[in-house]
C-alpha cells in the first residue's frame, strides 16, 4: 500500500537517548584546590569568584551584607574544641588577660629606693656574733643584719664607751681622780649619756644622707650599727689612751688607723644597709667622719 511505509527506522515521536554524563578529568596540576583556597586566575583572566559561606550553615545572609570566613563554625577548631587558655593566648593574634598590678613581661623584681625591703640574708645574730662579726667580717654582717634593729648591743656598747671616753682625755681623766666617788659617778654617767645622745644624732643624719643619694635601707638598723661602729673603732685607741697620756704618739698614730677604719666600716655599712656604691656609701657617713675627727680624735691629738 502506498499510504504505509515498512520499515525499521525509529519513532520519530520519541527523542532521542542522550549518552551518560562522564565528568571530564581535569589535567595534572590543575586539580581543586582546597576548600577555603582559590586558584590563581589564569594569565590575563578575571580573578576567581569567591564563595563564602554563610554563618549558622546557611548559603546566604543579609542582602548586601559581607559574610565573615570562619571554616570551623563558631570559633573551633576541630582538633582543640577547648584549648588551653595558656597555649590560646600565646598565639599570634590573640590576648591575655592579667591581673590588676601583674607585670608578665618582668623577670625578675627591681629593688627601687622606698620600697619594701627584700627578705633578711639570714637570721638575726646574737650579739657576740654581731661584734665580732663587725671586725672580722663587716661585709657579710652589714648584709645579714641590714633589716634588724640592733638597740640593745648599740645603746649598751656606746654607753659603755662614754663612760670610758672620760679617761681618754686628759683634762677630764684629771678631774674624775681628783673628785669624789659622789662627783665622779655623775661626770662619768652623764659623759657615757652624751655619747649615746651624739650616736644617735649623728646616725640619723648618716641615714638621711643615705637616702637623700638614694639609698633604700631602713633607719633603725642604720643608726644602730653606725653606733656600734662608732664605738668599736675608737675602743682600741682609747684603751690605749686610759694608760698613756692623750698627748702620747703611739695614741696619735693609732688615732689616725681607727679613724681611717671607721670610715671604711661606714662605707661598708651604708653601702650593704642602702644598696649604694661605695662613693655614695662614704659621701652619706663623711658628716659623721668629720664629727668623730673633729670631737675625739683631734681632741686628744
Amino acid at each position: 500500500m502506498a499510504g504505509f511505509r515498512i520499515g525499521r527506522g525509529r519513532d520519530d515521536n520519541r527523542p532521542p537517548q542522550q549518552p551518560p554524563h562522564t565528568p571530564r578529568q581535569q589535567p595534572y596540576g590543575q586539580q581543586q584546590a582546597p576548600y577555603g583556597h582559590q586558584p590563581y586566575p589564569p594569565a590575563g583572566g578575571p580573578p576567581p569568584q569567591q564563595h563564602w559561606p554563610q554563618a549558622g550553615g546557611g548559603t546566604g545572609g543579609g542582602q548586601g551584607e559581607p559574610e565573615y570566613f570562619d571554616p570551623y563554625g563558631g570559633g573551633q577548631h576541630p582538633h582543640h574544641a577547648a584549648p588551653h587558655e595558656s597555649s590560646y593566648a600565646d598565639n599570634p593574634g590573640h590576648t591575655q588577660a592579667f591581673s590588676l598590678g601583674e607585670d608578665p613581661y618582668s623577670q625578675a623584681a627591681t629593688y627601687q629606693a622606698g620600697a619594701p625591703a627584700p627578705a633578711p640574708a639570714g637570721p638575726r645574730l646574737p650579739w657576740k656574733d654581731l661584734l665580732r662579726g663587725i671586725v672580722l667580717r663587716p661585709g657579710p654582717t652589714f648584709l645579714q643584719m641590714r633589716d634588724y634593729a640592733v638597740w640593745g648591743p648599740a645603746l649598751i656598747v656606746t654607753f659603755v664607751y662614754g663612760m670610758l671616753a672620760v679617761f681618754g682625755f686628759d683634762k677630764a681623766r684629771e678631774d674624775v681622780i681628783k673628785a669624789t666617788l659622789g662627783q665622779a659617778v655623775p661626770i662619768v654617767l652623764s659623759t657615757g649619756v652624751a655619747f649615746v645622745i651624739c650616736g644617735l644624732i649623728l646616725g640619723a643624719v648618716t641615714h638621711t644622707l643615705a637616702r637623700q643619694l638614694g639609698g633604700d635601707g631602713a633607719w633603725q638598723p642604720t643608726v644602730g650599727l653606725s653606733m656600734l661602729v662608732m664605738s668599736i673603732t675608737d675602743a682600741p685607741r682609747l684603751l690605749v689612751a686610759v694608760f698613756l697620756s692623750g698627748d702620747n704618739m703611739v695614741v696619735q698614730i693609732l688615732g689616725w688607723v681607727t679613724w681611717l677604719a671607721a670610715g671604711a666600716l661606714f662605707t661598708s655599712m651604708v653601702s650593704k644597709s642602702h644598696d649604694l656604691p661605695w662613693q655614695k656609701a662614704l659621701g652619706a657617713s663623711a658628716i659623721q667622719l668629720v664629727a668623730l675627727l673633729s670631737m675625739i680624735k683631734l681632741g686628744t691629738l
